[in-house]
Parts: C-alpha cells; sequence; structure tokens
C-alpha cells in the first residue's frame, strides 16, 4: 500500500524539441512517475559542434566581403571639394625707377688738426669749453710770454749796438776813400774797411732776425684756431709746461661743416660711374643710418680714388655733404646710396611678387577666372620695395604679392582689394567655389 501511495502517475512525457543545426538528440522522458534526462557525456558534446558552426559563418561573411570591398572601391565618387586660395594682388605699373647703387662708409671730416704748442712754456690760460664750436682764428691757450719777452729785448739791444757799430765803419770807410783818391793810403787799408763795413752789416741783419724771431714766439704764445669745427676734450689743464714734442697736443679740432663720407663700390660698378662723371653729371649721394632705415643727410659725389684695392676688389668714392644739423659724426658707420641713373617708363611691381625657384625667377600672374599662371620675368634694378620687369609681364595685368606659399601653376584664387587703410579686403562677388 505504502508502495502504491509512493509511486505517483505522471502522465506521457512529451518530447523537447532539437536545436536547430544539432546533431544531438535531446530528450526528456518521464518514466515510473520520474522525469529522466539524457545523459551528461552526451550533453557536453554539443559544444564543439556550435564552435565549428560559428567558424563556418564567420568563414562565409569573410568571403564575401573580399569580394564586395574591392568593388566598392572601384565605385566612382564625387570630387573633393577644394577652395580658393585667398590672396593679395597688385597691378603691373608703369613708372620710372632710379638706379642706385648701395655702399658702407665712414664719415671723414675734411679736416682735422691737433692743436700743439709751438714754443716751449707754461699754460697759463684756456680759452675753450670742450665741444665748443669755434672759428678759424679764436683764442684757445696762452702760454707765459715773459721769457720770449725778455729774449726780444735783448735781440733789439744787440742790433742797437751792432747799428753802430755799422755806422762808425761806414764814416771810416768815407775817409779812406777821400785819402785814396789823394794818394795819402795805402788801397788795401781801405778795401780792409770796406770788408768791415760788410761783417757788420750782415751782424745787424742777424740781430734783426733774432728780434723777428721773438717776435713770433710771442705771437706763438697766444695759440689760436687754425680750422673752425668742435673743440674736442681737453688733453692738458692750465698750470702744466707744455712742449713742442708733446704727443697730444692741446685739443683737437674737427671739421663738421661741411664733412664727407668715404666708402666703397665693386669695381664692376665703377664704369658705370666714371661714364656719368665724364658726362658732367652731379650725382647724388644719401647716407643713412647703421640699419639703412633712416636717412641721415643727402650731398653730392665729390670724387674717386685713383686705384682699385686688390685684396677686395673695390674702389674708393668720396661724397660731401653740408651737415648743417649736424647728423654726421666724425668715424660714424653710414650706409650709402649712390643715384647713378633714372630708367623712365618701365614696369614696375612689388618685390612681394617676385618668387625664386626650380624655374628660376618667376611670378604668378592672375588670369580671367581668378586662376593663376607661373610666368617667367627677367628683372632690372630694384629700390628695395619696388623692382623692374624687363620682361615677362605687361603693364595693367595683376600679380600675386600674398598668398604665394600656397600657390601652384593653374591654382583657383580669391582676389582681394586694397581697402581704405592700404590693406587688403575681400572683393565682393569672387567667392565661387570649384571642384577638382
Amino acid at each position: 500500500m505504502d508502495d502504491q501511495q509512493s509511486e505517483i502517475r505522471a502522465p506521457p512525457a512529451r518530447p523537447i524539441p532539437r536545436e536547430p543545426g544539432s546533431h544531438e538528440e535531446t530528450a526528456a522522458f518521464v518514466r515510473s512517475g520520474t522525469v529522466s534526462r539524457a545523459p551528461a557525456g552526451r550533453r557536453v558534446r554539443r559544444a564543439p559542434a556550435r564552435v565549428l558552426v560559428w567558424l563556418l559563418l564567420l568563414a562565409v561573411i569573410g568571403g564575401a566581403a573580399a569580394v564586395i570591398v574591392p568593388r566598392l572601391g572601384h565605385r566612382p565618387t564625387r570630387a573633393r571639394f577644394v577652395p580658393p586660395v585667398p590672396v593679395g594682388v597688385a597691378v603691373v605699373k608703369t613708372g620710372d625707377m632710379p638706379v642706385t647703387l648701395s655702399g658702407l662708409g665712414t664719415v671723414t671730416p675734411l679736416a682735422m688738426v691737433t692743436v700743439k704748442t709751438q714754443i716751449n712754456g707754461q699754460l697759463t690760460e684756456v680759452g675753450f669749453r670742450e665741444g665748443q664750436m669755434v672759428k678759424a682764428g679764436d683764442f684757445l691757450a696762452q702760454i707765459d710770454p715773459r721769457p720770449y719777452q725778455v729774449a726780444l729785448e735783448q735781440a733789439e739791444g744787440q742790433r742797437a749796438k751792432d747799428a753802430a757799430l755799422l755806422a762808425n765803419a761806414r764814416t771810416d770807410l768815407g775817409r779812406y776813400n777821400r785819402l785814396i783818391a789823394e794818394n795819402s793810403i795805402a788801397r788795401q787799408t781801405r778795401d780792409t774797411q770796406a770788408s768791415l763795413v760788410a761783417q757788420y752789416q750782415a751782424t745787424v741783419a742777424a740781430d734783426q732776425a733774432q728780434i723777428d724771431l721773438q717776435k713770433l714766439n710771442l705771437r706763438y704764445a697766444h695759440i689760436i684756431a687754425p680750422i673752425g669745427g668742435r673743440v674736442g676734450l681737453r688733453q692738458v689743464d692750465p698750470g702744466n709746461y707744455v712742449q713742442t714734442s708733446d704727443p697730444n697736443g692741446i685739443v683737437v679740432i674737427t671739421q663738421l661743416t661741411p664733412i664727407s663720407v668715404v666708402f666703397t663700390l665693386p669695381e664692376d660698378n665703377l664704369p658705370e660711374v666714371l661714364k656719368r662723371l665724364h658726362a658732367g653729371a652731379h650725382l647724388p649721394v644719401v647716407a643713412y643710418d647703421r640699419s639703412g632705415t633712416e636717412k641721415l643727410a643727402e650731398g653730392r659725389l665729390e670724387t674717386i680714388d685713383n686705384q682699385i684695392d686688390p685684396t677686395t676688389g673695390t674702389v674708393k668714392l668720396r661724397a660731401v655733404f653740408a651737415n648743417a644739423d649736424g647728423m654726421l659724426f666724425p668715424n660714424q658707420f653710414v650706409n650709402v646710396r649712390l643715384l647713378v641713373d633714372t630708367v623712365r617708363g618701365v614696369p614696375v611691381v612689388p618685390v612681394t611678387a617676385i618668387q625664386r625657384g626650380e624655374p628660376g625667377t618667376f611670378v604668378y600672374v592672375v588670369k580671367p577666372g581668378d586662376t593663376v599662371a607661373m610666368q617667367i620675368v627677367k628683372l632690372g634694378p630694384s629700390t628695395g620695395e619696388t623692382v623692374v620687369v624687363s620682361s615677362g609681364v605687361r603693364p595693367g595685368q595683376q600679380v600675386v604679392v600674398d598668398g604665394t606659399d600656397r600657390l601652384h601653376d593653374g591654382a583657383k584664387v580669391t582676389l582681394a582689394r586694397e581697402g581704405p587703410n592700404g590693406g587688403a579686403a575681400p572683393r565682393a562677388g569672387h567667392h565661387r567655389h570649384s571642384a577638382r
């Protein structure tokens, strides 16, 4: 009875459906009131089968991709958009171009004097201030004149003495001449007296020379400026004993107005300059500061040296400047620009438009349709900001002056116009796009 109660009858078992693609049966049976599943060993063998199915599926997908992707690479696509390059342009103009030669120069005074004493003595007075502008004849210094005044008085006394002896000798000579006429004395006595008179005459002349020398020393004791110019620093103070052998002198005077600049040019430029000088032209010269930006003075070419320096292949030239404002100072380093000639009515472009590369020297010329073309050019004289184009462009054409680093022959560009303040502003109506 207990056995019958413990055994519960279950309804008939329904088969469990198989997994799709599985090669293993899975079933559950209900026997004698219990549910029975397939053994564990049979369920483990399903895992390798599933891995194999997935590997086959991946292989099919990879093969399809290998066939489809290359075909997609050959499918035509739309052209990539390339925007125009914004550039600044300038118009080729017709103008006059000065032909200038540049050189390095040094400001050189036309006259510079070291004022020295010409007599020995004590410096008693200095009549100038350091840095003062003086004129020729202005008082500079005074040396004690008393020793030379005493020497002058001695020379005058000696001349008076010798003049008295000369007068006595001449009187005796007159007597001897009368006695010779009467044949009262020997002729030799008269001749000896005549020789003595000549000796006294020479002595008196020497005495006069000593007087003149002492007067000159007195003038030298009063030192004056030999030239006009700027006085330098004082080399000796009052109270010192100065001598003619002193190397530094008392002061140095440098002429500043006018003043000159000595500069050099290559010997290859010499024929052009000589041709203009021989034609009687007065060639202007402009002096700039060390950086070459600030103009200091304007002058003219004065002369050319008489030989070329063989070590440097250059020749020296001297230009003279009025220097009324004193902007040029002795030994100052300057940049010199010599105007040799002026070329008139030639095409001129900004220097920024000139490009240099493998083709040579060229510019980018703007063509109709806002494209650029590379144009080989031949250059002429230049001022540093503009340059003459001897061939390659025509007046009225537009050349690119800004944005050339991204250009190539045939590139599309967006032009710019000159704004109200001189800058580049976008030009309306030229923002078109193209695709290559």
